[in-house]
């Protein structure tokens, strides 16, 4: 499927091992004052600046939202993009492996909280419910796991990873 949208951005999937060998990925919980995606889950990125390639802005991004920084982040790969139907970004999602225990720093003016769950919660809470699209209950992957609710554009790229790492979980 074709992703939708007619703004481009990019986000960093970061993945990490816990003591116990399991891997995780880190999300940002958005502010609730912010105008658009307010309070939402998300991976860390944003909008592509002019001149600048769908990689660096995902780098860009976690950098300035979460104090990730470049030099600690290896690329392994990348989703297909998704596409936001309500705000019209088609979203490019890079994949990165980064050092367990990393130190994150949110920017507080975007990021309330960073959020860490091991891919094993995230595969056991899925769930395929109905959520409200122009009024009418549209059946909707989400993702439930320790009170947080994943759903969207975010939900849909976790679920491209489950899919792609399953074999190793």
């Amino acid at each position: 499927m074709k992703a939708l949208g007619h703004t481009d951005a990019a986000v960093l999937v970061p993945l990490f091992t816990d003591a116990a060998g399991d891997w995780n990925v880190a999300f940002t919980e958005r502010n609730r004052d912010l105008r658009k995606h307010a309070g939402e889950i998300s991976f860390p990125g944003g909008r592509r600046d002019p001149g600048e390639t769908l990689l660096d802005t995902a780098l860009r991004e976690a950098e300035e939202e979460v104090g990730l920084p470049r030099m600690e982040v290896e690329i392994v790969g990348a989703l297909a993009p998704v596409g936001t139907f309500v705000t019209g970004y088609r979203v490019y999602p890079f994949v990165a492996v980064i050092n367990a225990g990393f130190d994150w720093r949110p920017q507080r003016t975007e990021v309330a909280n960073v959020i860490e769950l091991s891919l094993k919660d995230l595969r056991r809470g899925r769930r395929l419910r109905p959520l409200l699209g122009k009024g009418l209950p549209v059946p909707t992957i989400t993702f439930q796991v320790d009170g947080h609710l994943i759903w969207g554009a975010t939900a849909r790229m976790v679920d491209q990873l489950l899919r792609r790492v399953a074999p190793i979980l």
